[in-house]
This record gives C-alpha cells, structure tokens and sequence, in this order.
C-alpha cells in the first residue's frame, strides 16, 4: 500500500532538477505546510516518509486504514496528479483530497 503510494508519489517528485537535501519535519503542524514543490526539492528518504506520515494521518482523521493493494496506487496516482496541476498546493491537502476521492472503495480503520 504505502509502497505503491510512495511509487506514484516518488514518480512525481523524482523528476526534480535541484533536489535539495532537507529532512522532514518532525510533527503535523510543520508538515502540514509543506508544499507539493518544496516536497519535490527533498531527498527521496525524507520525502517519502513525509508522504507516509501525512497518509497516515489523513486515513486516521477519516477513520479508515489503506490496504496495500490498487487503492493505495490509486491514492498515489492522485496525489502525482494534484502536484502536478498545483505545485505550490500543500502536499497534505493532496493527499486527503485523494484519501477523501477514494474514501468509499477504503475499508473502516479500527
């Protein structure tokens, strides 16, 4: 699941010319401010556990866990899209607009 996120995820911001080594904040309140294009200048590691953290914490605020199947590559194909369309969108509003986009097909969290 996280793996295909991170794929689609990683697919989008790889593609960086001037990749800056930053490391990813520690809490939700800074997180939450990163932009999808200061996101994309992060080294891969730090990114893709940025992008974990706010998945987890999008499906969590939702109440509902993502699978490691298609649905979670689905998530990650939504958010690439979304960076894509809005680089100076903050990447944890990306992620939960694709968590809430696929919020029907995800199962109940505990």
């Amino acid at each position: 699941m996280i793996g295909k996120l991170l794929l689609g995820v990683g697919a989008l911001l790889a593609v960086s010319t001037a990749a800056q080594a930053q490391t990813a904040p520690l809490n939700f309140d800074q997180a939450a401010y990163i932009t999808c294009k200061q996101a994309h200048d992060m080294a891969p590691e730090p990114r893709k556990a940025l992008a974990v953290f706010l998945l987890n914490h999008s499906a969590r605020a939702h109440g509902v866990v993502i699978p490691e199947d298609e649905r979670s590559a689905q998530i990650g194909y939504l958010v690439r899209g979304g960076c894509t369309l809005a680089p100076d969108a903050y990447l944890f509003t990306v992620i939960d607009r694709a968590v809430l986009a696929e919020l029907s097909r995800l199962p109940k969290g505990k």
